[in-house]
């Protein structure tokens, strides 16, 4: 039966992140030949509301309020709920992000429906839709349905492929006005840590580095291999824990959960820890001197050697090729 689905497109300093146009696949999927709305909440966002729909959507509410210029869950709760109250969706879809998964709980409980978080896959079996999200640390997998209500999803960036860009595509793109009172949490400043090259959660390549760049410095050539990449860079917690690093690019089940095409692991023992946050990679390339390092039962590829040695060497032969 058709349905009509939300999509929460997600801003970020400016754009919108890559997981929404994802989420509006996931919602394809979710409605069955239903209606495919996007929403973008924000302040001053009516220009990039019309990529959703080249991305898919059917057309895009826009809700701009100055209270919603930065995220707080209240102020988005009370402008989702007037949405949701307005276009009785049977389904609503986010990223799994920071604010996918602070924000859908919320709006779930408040109208008492189901919410399947962190999903990977998406299949209609005997006429039920089926979710699968994985479980002990990536170790399993679960597939759940929702009975009853208004299907809350929040999906895993980079495990459901966007549709491609139809830019000849078009459709409705409306502002709605909401009422926006009482707010309990109020951002006065956001003060950013200065981050370089691509987002770590979206990143299609990650090169990441353990305890055995053995000092901060030792990071250089992983950052030097990801520039040539295109790649993101992150860390394993011991490396955090030993300052060569900060822990914004921290991966695994206190950090990041990442699931990229290509995970290149550099001095990374394999601890289980750090195997939760990568070890759904598509590919998993490990660099380790010790032969018997656990980070090998997941590789899919593995180099026996010093990194120093090994990371440099990668570098002037993907140069070779790439640039």
């Amino acid at each position: 039966m058709a349905k009509k689905v939300l999509v929460l497109g997600e801003v970020r300093d400016g754009e919108l992140r890559n997981v929404s146009y994802e989420a509006i696949a996931t919602a394809k999927e979710i409605s069955e030949g239903g209606e495919i709305v996007g929403v973008v909440c924000g302040e001053s966002v009516n220009d990039i509301a019309g990529s959703m729909i080249h991305y898919g959507a059917d057309r895009v509410l826009v809700v701009e309020d100055e209270n919603l210029k930065t995220y707080t869950c209240d102020a988005y709760t009370q402008a989702l709920m007037q949405v949701i109250d307005a276009e009785s969706p049977e389904g609503i879809v986010f990223g799994h992000t920071a604010l996918g998964k602070d924000l859908s709980p919320r709006l779930a409980a408040k109208l008492q429906s189901g919410l399947v978080s962190d999903i990977t896959g998406i299949e209609n079996t005997g006429g039920n839709l089926v979710y699968t999200r994985p479980i002990y640390s990536g170790k399993a997998f679960e597939k759940k349905i929702i009975t009853d209500g208004v299907m809350f999803v929040t999906i895993r960036p980079n495990n459901i492929s966007a549709l491609e860009k139809d830019e000849s595509r078009s459709g409705d793109v409306s502002k709605v006005d909401v009422t926006i009172k009482d707010l309990r949490t109020i951002v006065k400043e956001i003060v950013r840590k200065t981050t370089d090259g691509v987002d770590l959660s979206e990143a299609k390549v990650i090169v990441a580095g353990g305890r055995g760049v053995k000092s901060e410095d030792g990071f250089e050539p992983l950052k030097e291999l990801a520039d040539v990449l295109g790649a993101a860079v992150g860390a394993s917690r011991g490396a955090c824990d030993a300052d060569y690093c900060d822990y914004s690019l921290q991966i695994g089940q206190t950090g990041k959960v990442v699931t990229p095409d290509l995970y290149i692991a550099c001095g990374i023992s394999g601890a289980i820890q750090h195997l939760a946050g990568m070890s759904n990679s598509k590919i998993i390339v490990a660099i380790n001197k010790d032969p018997e390092a656990n980070i090998f039962n997941v590789a899919d590829y593995g180099i026996v050697g010093d990194l120093f040695d090994v990371v440099p060497k990668l570098t002037e032969e993907f140069k070779k090729v790439l640039v």
